[in-house]
């Protein structure tokens, strides 16, 4: 089997959360990286803030309808976190902020949605 008929099946056979989990890793580790690149390579560090935005707004636009099945509360928080990451992100763009508290929020999500067998060690 080649490495990418692997790969399509490995993501056909994930879960949401799994899903959720893999994308959030990959947006954070964008993040990571352009956080260390030089401030005037601003089109590397705008693509990953720009890909880290859209998918809070995803979320928040998910969060948004009525018929999702999480918690009204829950619902709210991520709504909550999904306004701060887009100011934060514009505060980062004018050079006032670092990388540093969204990628902490990124990371945080993903404790949440760990695998059972990941959250042991």
């Amino acid at each position: 089997m080649s490495l990418q008929a692997y790969k399509k099946a490995a993501q056909q056979a994930e879960s949401p959360r799994e899903l959720e989990y893999r994308l959030f890793g990959d947006v954070t580790r964008a993040l990571i990286e352009a956080s260390k690149l030089d401030r005037f390579e601003i089109q590397k560090r705008m693509e990953a803030l720009h890909w880290n935005r859209q998918l809070w707004n995803t979320l928040a636009t998910e969060c948004s309808d009525p018929e999702n099945a999480l918690p009204e509360a829950a619902r709210a928080q991520i709504i909550s976190l999904s306004l701060f990451v887009n100011r934060h992100t514009s505060a980062i763009m004018r050079g006032e902020e670092s990388f540093e508290d969204l990628i902490d929020i990124n990371r945080t999500i993903m404790q949440g949605l760990a695998p059972a067998n990941a959250r042991l060690g």
